[in-house]
């Protein structure tokens, strides 16, 4: 039994890795495609353009921990309610660890009406310095 758990652990896990770590495209989002590479996110956050927010969905204590430069905290159990702070003419890069709730807030902000999103996946994939609020 313990054998069966670990392999379907390890299932899952994989599962979650490959399935949250690719990029989704709002609808017109397409022109946000070239910051899924870390590289060129990293030249964004170094010149940023005030049309294009990096957002992190995680909770409060894991963005102040760390989170990659310029980028702002909407916890995704909060995002709908601060709709008024989030401008729909802009482009929006959101991650969170894996990329699921990233995925789940997007999905909520295109109920919104919301069209220029990409889901960066997780923020483990950033293999550059965090910026800390600690």
């Amino acid at each position: 039994m313990k054998v069966f758990n670990r392999t379907m652990l390890f299932i899952s896990l994989v599962f979650v890795t490959f399935s949250c770590s690719t990029a989704y495209i709002s609808s017109e989002g397409a022109y946000l495609e070239k910051y899924y590479d870390p590289d060129t996110l990293l030249v964004l956050t170094q010149t940023p353009d005030p049309d294009i927010w990096i957002i992190d969905v995680r909770g409060e204590a894991a963005y102040n921990r760390r989170h990659i430069p310029t980028a702002r905290n909407f916890f995704s159990g909060e995002i709908l309610d601060r709709l008024d702070e989030l401008p729909k003419d802009i482009g929006l890069i959101l991650y969170c660890e894996t990329g699921g709730r990233a995925q789940m807030v997007i999905n909520n902000l295109e109920d919104e009406g919301y069209t220029k999103m990409l889901n960066w996946g997780g923020n483990s994939r950033w293999p550059y310095e965090y910026d800390s609020n600690e």
